[in-house]
């Protein structure tokens, strides 16, 4: 019953996940209420744009319904659609004030917004689909102002939108009309300052980190002028600014983030996001594990960037403290952790990162003194994860197996906390494989918070390992004698269940060191790792030839005990050779108990290795 209300949590916290991964495309734009920009990065456009808004009214009285109707212009060229709207109505002389209320007359593609706590004061999309007219109405509250301006922001796409579109004024009856204001267009760029990149010349070197500027690399010191893959972060203080380099190979974009943690969300991020044959410098801010909202103010000053053999490189300056009307900007003098990620990116937005981000062993003060930094794309918590995983299912369990399959007649006169010493050495060694595998399986879900969607088919198979793990030593605990009647059918679904999962745990490991959070290199970490598993089967091979009397080492190698016996009555004397069977036994012991030390060395050399490998990525 807990397994399945946890799986339940899991599936609701994935509901919830989605749907707050999606709600900018679904019209969820509260957050554009004041200045009704999107938050997709790049500028409006200038261009004038290609739809009207029409009012069926002039005038009108307090109460009053007003039809708003936002459609393509029959002579617009290009796309003949819209995807996105914000419709409002303003205080014609007061731009920022949001007036009246509406109502839908299509709810299937229109739905009503909650701005500066007002009910229905605004109206948006509900999806993507494609768009040639919307109507909804106005109602006119009983305190309205004598005019009334309905503004409109449309897009036709993630880059091309455009703010503000000055709709038709409505006035009250018996009031004389304002002066108009005059609209330029789209009036979204009047709040954003805009700056021109320049190319750079040449491409960023890793010179003077650790002494003149603090430098974030992987692989670890590698250098982007003579390294194309080298993923590098740089950053030293010029007065009261901070100088930022940011390069990498990508296919859309790199980006780097400061976060106050090392987990994914609250971060204050920066990107250069590859478009076409040129890069766009942004800032934006992170708010759990979804795309960035970038922000609307120009805060980045110097921007350059440079494209050269797939690698995107850009670099600016940033104040080190900004106004405090400049929303989720971090102030510079303050510790961090540093992120570093790049991954796809497609009409301006950018996908989910292509490898785990790199992330800065310890906080950084990012105004402090210059120094080479360290990091890690694999979380400490997957590390274990793998590394216990590893010791379990490669070594443990695989010990238990030949301690309880090939020495059952050894040591016959030992005994441990009276039972017999192979009994006790496979009970110890599996229940440390039970034990390795639930802290191993639990690892996971604390660092994903809940089940992890973009694993594949990794966390599926290691349930049913985890699930037939706890099967096995309950299953022990309801064996029969010795000597019952049925005692085959428990050695038979023990020997079943065992090896089964010891077949899926690998098939596992193997699927696991390919996942994001713990990417060992590959082709050679595969290869350790399948030279493990046939050193096991050859292992169990030469045991199990050894048992079945194929290979008798015992034979070649006896001792034998001389007698001597008088033969006839000439007292001649003959020596009788007769064997030691007790040596031959000894021998046949001493064979296995080789096997299984140069086993347990090869084993052991190959799991240090791997382990190693998993603390160095």
């Amino acid at each position: 019953m807990e397994v399945l209300m946890n799986m339940w949590i899991v599936l609701l916290l994935l509901f919830v996940c989605s749907e707050t991964v999606i709600c900018y495309s679904n019209g969820k734009v509260e957050v554009a209420c004041g200045d009704m920009t999107p938050g997709h990065g790049s500028d409006p456009s200038t261009k004038d744009p290609p739809f009207t808004i029409k009012a069926d009214k002039s005038q009108f009285s307090p109460e009053d319904e007003i039809k708003v109707t936002l459609s393509i212009k029959a002579s617009s060229e290009g796309k003949h659609y819209f995807k996105g709207f914000l419709i409002e109505a303003r205080n014609a002389g007061n731009l920022n004030e949001i007036v009246g209320s509406f109502k839908l007359i299509s709810p299937d593609i229109s739905q009503l917004l909650t701005c500066d706590n007002k009910e229905g004061s605004a109206v948006s999309h509900t999806g993507e689909s494609h768009k040639t007219e919307v109507q909804v109405t106005w109602v006119a509250p009983s305190d309205s102002p004598s005019s009334v301006q309905f503004l409109v922001t449309v897009a036709r796409g993630y880059k091309e939108y455009w703010v503000k579109i000055p709709g038709p004024m409505v006035y009250q009856n018996r009031v004389p009309p304002p002066p108009q204001t005059t609209f330029g267009g789209s009036t979204g760029a009047q709040n954003t300052r805009t700056t021109t990149s320049s190319i750079l010349s040449r491409s960023f070197t890793s010179e003077g980190c650790g002494s003149t500027k603090s430098c974030l690399r992987d692989p670890e010191g590698c250098d982007p002028q003579n390294d194309t893959a080298c993923h590098f972060l740089s950053f030293r203080t010029q007065g009261s600014s901070v100088m930022f380099e940011l390069s990498g190979p990508a296919e859309g974009y790199v980006s780097f983030a400061l976060s106050l943690d090392k987990w994914m969300g609250n971060d204050d991020v920066y990107l250069c996001i590859r478009d076409t044959d040129k890069v766009d410098i942004k800032a934006g801010y992170v708010s759990g594990r979804h795309h960035p909202e970038y922000t609307s103010q120009n805060v980045l000053k110097d921007t350059a960037w440079r494209l050269s053999d797939g690698v995107i490189q850009c670099s600016f300056r940033r104040d080190i403290s900004l106004p405090p009307e400049i929303l989720n900007r971090f102030s510079l003098d303050q510790m961090y952790y540093l992120f570093m990620a790049h991954g796809r990116a497609e009409d301006g937005r950018t996908h989910r990162h292509d490898r785990q981000p790199l992330i800065a062993t310890y906080q950084t003060a990012i105004t402090g003194s210059p120094e080479d930094l360290n990091g890690s794309r694999s979380p400490l918590l997957i590390k274990y994860h793998g590394a216990f995983m590893l010791i379990a299912w490669t070594t443990t369990v695989s010990a238990g197996v030949i301690m309880a399959r090939y020495f059952k007649p050894d040591w016959p006169e030992r005994n441990i906390l009276g039972q017999k010493v192979w009994f006790q050495l496979h009970r110890m060694l599996m229940a440390l494989t039970v034990l390795l595998t639930l802290v191993g399986f639990v690892l996971p879900f604390m660092y994903r918070g809940g089940w992890s969607k973009r694993a594949g088919i990794h966390p599926y198979l290691g349930c049913v390992v985890m699930a037939l793990a706890l099967i096995q030593p309950v299953m022990a605990l309801f064996r029969p004698a010795p000597d019952a009647s049925r005692r085959y059918v428990f050695n038979w679904m023990h020997f079943g269940t065992g090896t089964v999962a010891q077949v899926i745990a690998v098939v596992t490991i193997f699927l696991g060191i390919h996942q994001q959070a713990l990417l060992l290199p590959a082709p050679w970490s595969t290869w350790v790792l399948a030279f493990i598993v046939v050193w096991f089967v050859l292992t169990d091979l030469v045991l199990e030839v050894h048992r079945r009397g194929f290979l008798p080492i015992g034979k070649y190698f006896k001792n034998v005990k001389i007698y001597t016996e008088h033969i006839n009555s000439d007292d001649k004397e003959e020596v009788v050779f007769v064997p030691d069977e007790n040596e031959a036994y000894s021998m046949e012991s001493c064979f296995k108990n080789i096997v299984l030390a140069v086993y347990l060395c090869g084993n052991l050399g190959f799991l240090i290795l791997l382990l190693w490998t998993i603390i160095a990525v």
